[in-house]
């Protein structure tokens, strides 16, 4: 008898759907009915492509004795973190100030009114390893409940008084200088692993963000290390398992400080925010691994990741036929039966044994660079890739047969605006049209159907159902998303959606009292505490998204009020900056723009011109981190009104033109993509 997750749209929730625990999803009958009943409520959050989640529920949601437990004695609450990140913030705080730590799935008790008195992540059915069992704690915690109230009081008194502390930043006044990015440069180059490339130890994870300021850093000429240390990182990632060798794109992270051995899941924002990462590196050095790299990566999620109506997926799970990995491990006689006379030679690039490296299997991976295993087997680099092309295929083919992990299939607003502007980058860097096109299709599919009748943004969608208040992140991912797609195509469309989603923004978010954005918008339910993160970890907090999105569009439009809060929180952070880089990549990369002279380029013609996009794909192809692109099709028509920039901006004798200026001041215009190309490279 399915329980009430059989109504949800998350294919988290709707994997619980079956069991024997009396779940809710967060809503007003559970809290309602907690309240009415002064019963305590069990909070279980995770996500679907979360091994030790499917553990736990193995282990204890679908054990009847301990759903007859939970069902008796607590209002069981399951949330999709993905769907919620405002309860899984909130919540995550509480666990980590009461435990040290967190993670998923994670476990909290709390009072009828939401506040938190007991936490933890992942509990094994019965005591192990110095963990509690489920039941003994299931018990434990309702009899400290009923009787035991003072002590509740008194902890989520505590509570309360600490929560949120974290997104408290004083304001800050210091004018905003390169000082901080240099600080920044040095605590990284002493975290670096310069064996392995990454930062720290196992489990590493890939950090775009981070080796996106070393790019930076190093375009600024500040120091060529920089460079090295990203393309070490770059190189032994492409080269490790946890980019998938057969199909493209990158596993969650390394499970040891080699990038060899993954944790399987896919997720859509880490694929995202790579793409770029390896088109970025292949603009500056023209290495054909990193446009390989991006393509295969971008092509995995046309191919995979992608909804016929134009969004895209969330995640591919780790397990399938319940055993992590399974789907993409080899065994050698497995590679011998598909690969016939190319067998030996592939399964030597790709450092097969009959041992294999992962649970008696093999993770493929790269262990020498082709030209150098060309060289020991006695072949030539082109018979080599001749023979990886033909084997990546056949590979391909034979794993499409097998079963599958689970797709999370919802559609979320604020990892689909990082994809979008992937999409859009590459495709204008590129060459690529159809990557063009999945970005206008992206686009397009948001505007239609992530917003309400009232132009709310929404938080998810899947099988036509769209739901939830979109949050910070929400908004600014997709304003960063559409702005991107006006560069890459110069259509007016997407910067008129941009501002206007830019808009919708600081209504719901600032809020001047913090000289910043919450997480949550002014109409949403009230929680605990209104969340709000500052930190870039596995994806970009929505506060540094917004204010690198609002310094753009504040040059592109003239809008002093963008520029201030695209600044302020920017003042607020910069003694983090300098101290904590690797939890504010993204911050870093805003705070580069605003203290450089961005190039701002205007390019007047029809799209369709052929001049017009050559200009364009001149602009494209160059690693220019610190410039905004307007498209003016038609110059009596101007995208914006009241732009500085697009002021007096025309055609020269009825040709397409190019601008480039800073500050507003313009060199020469020109009418061809050689010139403008000279322009950008002075």
């Amino acid at each position: 008898m399915p329980n009430r997750l059989i109504d949800e749209t998350s294919p988290y929730l709707l994997q619980h759907a079956e069991n024997p625990v009396d779940w809710y999803a967060w809503g007003e009958e559970a809290l309602n009915r907690a309240r009415d009943e002064d019963r305590p409520i069990l909070l279980s959050i995770g996500y679907s492509a979360c091994h030790w989640c499917h553990v736990m529920e193995r282990e204890s949601f679908e054990n009847t004795d301990i759903a007859a437990l939970m069902n008796e004695h607590f209002v069981n609450i399951k949330v999709d973190r993905e769907e919620r990140p405002d309860l899984d913030a909130v919540y995550m705080e509480a666990v980590q100030m009461m435990t040290g730590s967190g993670g998923w799935p994670m476990t909290v008790f709390l009072t009828p009114d939401g506040h938190p008195f007991y936490g933890g992540t992942y509990f094994p059915p019965e005591d192990r390893q110095g963990m509690p069992g489920f039941p003994r704690l299931l018990a434990a915690a309702s009899q400290a409940y009923h009787t035991n109230k003072g002590e509740i009081d008194r902890v989520t008194r505590q509570l309360a008084e600490q929560m949120g502390r974290t997104g408290q930043m004083p304001r800050g006044f210091t004018p905003l200088t390169t000082e901080v990015m240099h600080n920044a440069y040095s605590q990284l180059a002493t975290q670096f692993d310069h064996l392995n490339g990454g930062f720290g130890s196992a489990p590493k994870f890939p950090q775009p963000m981070t080796p996106e300021f070393l790019l930076r850093y190093y375009h600024h000429g500040f120091n060529i290390r920089a460079l090295e240390m990203a393309e070490l990182t770059l190189r032994k990632m492409a080269l490790g398992g946890m980019y998938d060798q057969v199909g493209g794109g990158f596993h969650r992270y390394s499970t040891d400080a080699y990038w060899l051995v993954p944790h399987f899941e896919k997720m859509l924002y880490d694929n995202a925010l790579l793409a770029r990462l390896y088109l970025h590196a292949w603009q500056i050095t023209a290495d054909p691994l990193y446009r390989r790299i991006t393509e295969e990566t971008l092509d995995y999620a046309l191919r995979e990741m992608t909804d016929p109506a134009g969004g895209f997926y969330s995640a591919q799970d780790a397990d399938s036929e319940g055993v992590e990995g399974k789907f993409f491990v080899w065994t050698p006689d497995e590679l011998r039966a598909l690969l016939g006379d190319d067998a030996d030679l592939i399964m030597g690039y790709y450092g097969v044994t009959e041992r294999g490296n992962f649970e008696g299997a093999n993770i493929l991976n790269v262990p020498r660079p082709a030209a150098d295993y060309a060289e020991q087997r006695n072949v030539s680099d082109a018979e080599l890739a001749g023979a990886i092309q033909r084997a990546r295929a056949v590979l391909l083919d034979a794993r499409e047969q097998r079963i599958h992990p689970l797709l999370d299939d919802k559609v979320l607003t604020a990892w689909n605006g990082l994809l979008l502007r992937a999409f859009a980058e590459a495709g204008a860097a590129l060459g690529r049209a159809d990557y063009l096109d999945a970005a206008r299709r992206n686009a397009g599919f948001l505007l239609d159907n992530m917003r309400d009748a009232d132009g709310r943004i929404l938080r998810t969608w899947r099988n036509g159902q769209a739901k939830l208040l979109g949050y910070l992140e929400d908004y600014s991912c997709l304003a960063d998303g559409l702005l991107a797609l006006h560069e890459a195509t110069l259509e007016p469309r997407w910067l008129q959606e941009a501002v206007a989603v830019a808009d919708g923004m600081i209504a719901l978010f600032w809020d001047d009292a913090v000289g910043g954005f919450y997480d949550t918008g002014r109409d949403h339910e009230t929680l605990v505490i209104r969340p709000r993160d500052l930190f870039d970890n596995a994806q970009p907090c929505g506060s540094s998204v917004a204010a690198d999105a609002l310094l753009r569009l504040a040059v592109i439009t003239g809008n002093g009020d963008y520029s201030s809060k695209g600044a302020t929180p920017l003042r607020a952070m910069q003694q983090l900056l300098g101290r904590a880089p690797t939890a504010t990549g993204h911050w870093l990369g805003a705070l580069d723009f605003y203290v450089s002279l961005p190039k701002e380029i205007v390019i007047v013609g029809p799209a369709e011109h052929p001049e017009t996009g050559a200009m364009l794909n001149a602009v494209g192809a160059r690693y220019l981190p610190n410039r905004v692109v307007v498209g003016m099709p038609d110059p009596t028509h101007p995208p914006l009104t009241g732009s500085p920039l697009l002021e007096q901006r025309g055609l020269t004798d009825g040709a397409p033109t190019a601008y480039v200026c800073e500050h507003y001041v313009c060199q020469l215009p020109v009418t061809d993509a050689a010139g403008l190309a000279a322009q950008l490279d002075a």
